[in-house]
């Protein structure tokens, strides 16, 4: 049993009957697991926790904890409405630099940036944690209390070591004012660790991409796809990035208050917030939510560069880690390693060749190392852009593009040559299994977040290499078990809404792997 079934089905009890024994005296609780508690609403002026719980990073022992510090419990809905650009104004303002002018020409005059619709402002406070595992409440920590600061956006984290392996944590988030005893804000939520490599106990996860705010699809509850996976009790979640578009409309996020608003915006969206409170996740991160479209180093979006972008989610809105890329064994049968795909790559519009990387050195002698180490069984390589593909002609940007096809085949040889290898990447939106023609590397695209979302190519248009298409906006579900014939893993596309749209069984030893494909 995985740890949002555990946290769903006996957290409240457990508040109910054991906690007070053994947590703060001042500890207080939301109704429900992810949701947000304000103590004596109609009194407190905050600070609140707004935008919930996220996690990252997690292994067996270890994981990091974020949270922010809010003005309001929830995303002002009756705020002013953006000035709308078209593409082409917003690429002329795009190349100028003074903030005050880039806000002007989106915010209406007379109205403020934290009065607009969506609005999730931060607010300085103190914040705390308190964690114990579900199983276990006894042996509960709690954290010193934290000041938050407007400089860094309300944003606090944690890294929470010590931890026992394969085990389901309740979480307790607590704000308070600066100085002040009077808990203001509470978030309850759960994660769970990686169980040991010997552990061969059935895992099951998701994997997606590409949201934004102005293409959500449930409206201001956020996502259909995260009350659809929330069902499904994934063990943990990959977001292979494009988590939100800098570059597109209202705002266009040119500078760094427009791109904090954005993240406080699409993480007060209550399905959002709560998933991810619940969940254990990792974020990855590609040119969307680092700047631009198609970015690389030494690059400007307005008056933020490409450093600042990169600092502003590898430090600031995001769980934290010392290195971007980690590997995590989830079990006797599964290991995934999480690629940095935008802070060490090469200008797209350099030449190719063997010194032209999106990877980097460092990066790419690690993971081909650890792939040929592991003694996984399965080996998922969790990528923010394709490496297999196909992509569209005109994309200049990944792995199966020829911009970069040098190191391309050198990572889709590589891989082809160390047993029950498998890609998962995001980036593009439309759902996709392939096999590479000369390597027979199999990738899965799992689509975008959203039926609002898909989009670049033509539903019909299957290649020799595809082995599932469907243009449509949905996830990628993944699940490993244990056999009478020795571990399976089973991956497969969704609908928004949870239907399943295809089934591929692995390893690949009988004469097809496809337990179902319709829609093809």
């Amino acid at each position: 049993m995985n740890v949002q079934h555990r946290i769903l089905g006996g957290l409240t009890l457990l508040v109910g009957l054991t906690l007070g024994a053994f947590l703060p005296k001042d500890a207080v609780f939301a109704d429900e697991p992810g949701s947000l508690s304000a103590v004596n609403p109609v009194r407190s002026s905050g600070p609140f926790l707004g935008n919930g719980i996220k996690n990252g990073w997690a292994d067996q022992t270890s994981i990091q904890i974020w949270t922010r510090t809010t003005r309001s419990p929830e995303m002002l809905v009756e705020g002013a409405k953006f000035l709308s650009l078209s593409a082409g104004e917003a690429n002329r303002l795009a190349k100028r630099t003074d903030v005050a002018e880039i806000h002007s020409a989106q915010i209406p005059a007379g109205s403020t940036l934290d009065e607009m619709f969506g609005a999730c402002p931060a607010a300085a406070g103190e914040v705390r944690l308190t964690y114990f595992p579900i199983e276990s409440p006894s042996d509960v920590q709690t954290t010193a209390w934290k000041q938050t600061s407007i400089d860094s956006d309300g944003t606090e984290q944690w890294r929470l070591s010590g931890l026992k392996p394969g085990t389901a944590y309740t979480l307790i988030a607590e704000a308070k004012p600066i100085g002040e005893s009077k808990v203001t804000a509470v978030v309850r939520g759960g994660f769970e660790t990686a169980p040991a490599a010997s552990s061969d106990r059935q895992i099951e996860f998701c994997f997606t991409t590409c949201h934004d705010f102005i293409r959500r699809d449930d409206g201001m509850r956020g996502h259909k796809i995260y009350p659809a996976m929330r069902s499904m009790h994934p063990d943990f979640i990959i977001h292979a990035g494009d988590i939100e578009y800098y570059d597109k409309p209202d705002p266009w996020a040119m500078t760094l208050p427009l791109m904090r608003f954005k993240w406080g915006r699409i993480f007060a969206l209550p399905s959002n917030r709560d998933f991810y409170s619940t969940t254990t996740s990792y974020f990855l991160k590609d040119d969307h939510d680092t700047l631009k479209n198609d970015c690389w180093s030494g690059q400007r979006y307005g008056s933020v560069t490409f450093d600042q972008g990169v600092r502003l989610f590898n430090e600031e809105q995001f769980p934290s880690n010392p290195s971007r890329y980690k590997s995590i064994r989830w079990g006797k049968h599964l290991e995934i390693w999480l690629l940095e795909g935008r802070d060490f790559r090469s200008g797209n519009n350099q030449p190719d060749g063997p010194g032209k990387s999106i990877l980097g050195t460092a990066q790419k002698q690690w993971l081909l190392e650890g792939l040929g180490k592991s003694d996984a069984t399965f080996k998922l390589v969790c990528s923010p852009t394709p490496i297999v593909g196909p992509d569209r002609n005109n994309k200049h940007d990944n792995h199966s593009n020829q911009v970069f096809e040098f190191e391309g085949e050198q990572l889709r040889d590589a891989f082809a040559r160390i047993e029950n290898v498998i890609v998962l990447c995001g980036d593009r939106h439309w759902q996709y299994a392939s096999t590479d023609s000369e390597t027979g590397l199999w990738e899965f695209g799992c689509g975008p977040g959203s039926e609002k979302h898909q989009l670049g190519w033509k539903e019909g248009d299957v290649r020799p290499t595809h082995q599932f298409l469907r243009v449509a906006g949905g996830f990628l579900s993944g699940q490993v078990s244990v056999a009478a014939d020795g571990p399976k893993l089973v991956l497969r596309h969704h609908a928004v809404d949870g239907t399943e749209v295809s089934a591929f069984r692995f390893p690949t030893n009988t004469e097809s792997n496809a337990v179902s494909q319709p829609n093809q």
